[in-house]
């Protein structure tokens, strides 16, 4: 032992085999907080997939349904019945009605009795909500008509030509002319052609006749395209 008062340096151990620092402590996880962002786009993304899946189903469906095109199924016949043989195609009818009442008769006939003249009712006729019977048309609905009539006759020398359309009516009890033409040829010219055109609108109540009448049916030329008579709603 040492004697008192004698005092001990002081001693260091070194660790000569150690080249690097202690490691340091670890350091405190930190929870980080979830963004938002990220799950919206991927939101966004199948949203948007599943819109195209929609449409394209959609799309196959319009195109599974859709009838096939005229030619498509021409040629397909065509195939079956071979090429040498014509594939007749359904035609539409071409006959659309009237929206309003109208009439329109055609080839005047000479022997009209009385100068009442008389239609081919078999003719280029048309007839929508308005009756024929022996040259009269006759009314079945109210409201204002056009009346109109055409004839082509020959004129002859110092006799004079008329031609008129007349209506009947319950509420009077003569007969009522409605237009007139007066042809007169003054010159002794032979074989002279013309024509005579009426025209007007009318008010026509129900049950109203109306007619053409001319005083010589001898001098007409009897041409449907020349000689016509008819009347229409407006």
């Amino acid at each position: 032992m040492a004697a008192l008062g004698n005092v001990y340096p002081n001693v260091f151990m070194v660790d000569t085999h150690t080249a690097y620092p202690p490691p340091l402590p670890p350091k405190p996880i930190r929870f980080r907080k979830r963004s938002v962002v990220q799950p919206m786009l991927y939101a966004l993304v199948a949203l948007a997939l599943c819109g195209m899946v929609v449409e394209a189903c959609f799309i196959y469906r319009l195109y599974s349904k859709h009838p096939q095109s005229e030619d498509t199924q021409d040629t397909q016949q065509a195939s079956h019945q071979g090429a040498d043989k014509p594939i007749p195609k359904p035609q539409p009818n071409p006959v659309v009605l009237p929206s309003k009442p109208m009439a329109h008769m055609a080839g005047g006939q000479r022997h009209a009795a009385d100068g009442l003249m008389l239609w081919n009712d078999e003719a280029e006729t048309i007839k929508h909500e308005m009756e024929y019977k022996d040259g009269v048309l006759i009314i079945k609905q109210e409201g204002y008509y056009f009346v109109y009539s055409k004839i082509y006759f020959v004129e002859t020398h110092n006799i004079a030509h008329l031609h008129s359309v007349v209506r009947t009516t319950d509420r009077y009890p003569k007969e009522m002319l409605l237009l007139m033409s007066r042809e007169y040829q003054s010159k002794p010219d032979k074989n002279v052609r013309t024509n005579s055109y009426l025209g007007g609108m009318f008010h026509l109540f129900k049950n109203d006749s109306i007619f053409v009448r001319v005083n010589n049916t001898q001098v007409i030329l009897s041409t449907p395209a020349e000689n016509y008579f008819g009347a229409y709603m407006v």
